[in-house]
C-alpha cells in the first residue's frame, strides 16, 4: 500500500529471497568468497551454516545466478525431506536427466555420464541442497555416494550443503564421519552488527526506489531495530516493512524510534495470536474502520450482510484513515486509480460498484461488510499490516 506514496517500484523489505536486493555485509562477503573459491577450485564438499533468517538462501541464489551457464551447470534442491531414491530422482530432474526410474543404479549411471560429459567440455557441475539440517542419515549417505563420482584428478560435482546451526551438529555425528571428513570448506554466517544494519536498510530502499532514498531511518530507529532483530535480516525486514506502513499512515518520510517501537509491539502482538484469531480481528477492524468513516451509509446495510462481528465504533484516530484504506484496497485489485484523498467521492463510489460487479455482488456502490470481506480476500490480506499499524499509534500505546 505504501509503494505509491514513497515511489517504490516494489516493496523493499519482502521476506522472499531476492538476489537483486542482496546486501553483502562483512560476513556475507566472506561467505560469498568462501563459496566461490571452493567451487572454482573444485573442492568437492562445502558447508554453509547460519541462524534462521541470516540470508543463506539469498546468498546461494545470488551465487548461482553469477555462475555463467557456459562454464557451469547448477541445481538447487529445496525439499531435502526426501528418501534417498527421491533425492537422486530430484537431482537428475534438476539437471534434465533420466529421473523416473526406481533403480538407484540406473539413476547413478545417468548422473555419472552427465558429469563426465560436462567435465570433458570444461564445465563445472554445482549442486546446492538448502535446509540440509533436515536430511536423514540415509539421505546423507546418498549424498556421500554422489560425491564419490570423480576422476583420478578431480571431483566431478561440487556439493554445497546449506543449513541452520543444527547442520553442524548433524555432521559431527560419529556415524557420519566419512561424510564430514570430505567437507573441505566450511563457513558459519554470523549476524549483522548495527553499522551493517543501517547500511542494509539504506541499500534495500535505494534498490526499491531505483537509486533514491525517499524515506530515512533515524539513529534511534536503527538502534531499536538492532535490539529487536539481533542482526537477522528476516526480522529486520519484518519490522521495517511494518514501520513503512506506519509512516505512510502518518504521511511521514522519516522513521523514528517511536515508530519502530510501535511496529515491534504490533509484530509481537500478532505473533502471540492464532492465525484464525488474527484473520477475524483484521476483517472486523477493517469493516469498523471503513463503515465508521462513511457515516452516511451506516444505517443502509442489513444485519444479514454482516458475516463477521463488527465493533460498534472505531476510534476517532482510526476512522480518519478509513476511506483511504478503502481506496488503497480498491487500487490493489485494479478498480481505483484516483488519489488517496480520504474522501468518499463519486470516483470512489464508482470503484466500489466496479468491484461489486466483478465479484457478482449487488452493485450499489456501498462498501458493506460483504463487499469489504470480499475486498480483503482479493487484496491478499495485505491490509492487515495497514490496520495493525494504525492500531499501534493510538494514544496510550494500546496493545
Amino acid at each position: 500500500m505504501y509503494q505509491n506514496y514513497f515511489g517504490f517500484r516494489e516493496p523493499p523489505f519482502t521476506l522472499t529471497p531476492n538476489p537483486e536486493f542482496l546486501f553483502l555485509s562483512r560476513c556475507h562477503q566472506e561467505a560469498y568468497a568462501h563459496l566461490l573459491y571452493a567451487i572454482e577450485s573444485r573442492a568437492g564438499f562445502i558447508e554453509l551454516s547460519g541462524e534462521v533468517g541470516t540470508g543463506k538462501t539469498t546468498l546461494v541464489r545470488t551465487l548461482l545466478s553469477q555462475l555463467q551457464p557456459e562454464t557451469y551447470r547448477t541445481a538447487l534442491i529445496f525439499n531435502p525431506t526426501l528418501s534417498p531414491l527421491g533425492l537422486l530422482q530430484e537431482i537428475n530432474r534438476e539437471f534434465g536427466l533420466f529421473s523416473t526410474g526406481v533403480e538407484t543404479r540406473e539413476l547413478h549411471q545417468a548422473l555419472n555420464w552427465f558429469l563426465l560429459k560436462e567435465s570433458s567440455e570444461g564445465r563445472t557441475v554445482v549442486l546446492v541442497i538448502d535446509e540440509a539440517q533436515n536430511l536423514t542419515r540415509d539421505v546423507l549417505e546418498q549424498v556421500r555416494l554422489i560425491s564419490n563420482l570423480e576422476t583420478e584428478k578431480e571431483k566431478l560435482i561440487q556439493i554445497v550443503l546449506v543449513g541452520q546451526p543444527e547442520l553442524r551438529a548433524l555432521l559431527a555425528r560419529e556415524d557420519l564421519r566419512q561424510l564430514s571428513q570430505r567437507i573441505t570448506v566450511r563457513y558459519h554466517l554470523e549476524r549483522m552488527d548495527e553499522g551493517d544494519i543501517h547500511s542494509y536498510i539504506r541499500h534495500r530502499i535505494r534498490i526499491a526506489a531505483e537509486g533514491r532514498e525517499p524515506v530515512s531511518f533515524s539513529k534511534s530507529a536503527v538502534k531499536k531495530i538492532c535490539g529487536y532483530s539481533k542482526g537477522l535480516p528476516r526480522l529486520i525486514n519484518s519490522v521495517c516493512d511494518r514501520a513503512l506502513l506506519l509512516a505512510y499512515t502518518k504521511e511521514s518520510r522519516e522513521i523514528s524510534g517511536e515508530m519502530i517501537a510501535a511496529a515491534i509491539r504490533d509484530l509481537t502482538k500478532v505473533d502471540k495470536r492464532s492465525p484464525a484469531r488474527v484473520l477475524v480481528l483484521s476483517i472486523s477492524l477493517i469493516i469498523a474502520i471503513v463503515l465508521a468513516s462513511i457515516p452516511v451509509y451506516l444505517n443502509l446495510y442489513s444485519p444479514v450482510e454482516m458475516p463477521v462481528q463488527v465493533a460498534p465504533a472505531a476510534p476517532k484516530e482510526t476512522v480518519q484513515g478509513g476511506v483511504k484504506l478503502l481506496q488503497e484496497m480498491l487500487r490493489s485489485v485494479g478498480h481505483y486509480a484516483g488519489p488517496s484523498s480520504n474522501r468518499f467521492d463519486v470516483r470512489t463510489e464508482e470503484a466500489v460498484k466496479s468491484f461489486q460487479v466483478s465479484e457478482g455482488l449487488k452493485a450499489d456502490g456501498r462498501p458493506g461488510a460483504k463487499t469489504l470481506v470480499r475486498l480483503y480476500q482479493k487484496s491478499g490480506g495485505g491490509v492487515l499490516n495497514y490496520t495493525s499499524a494504525r492500531r499501534s499509534t493510538r494514544p496510550g500505546g494500546a496493545q
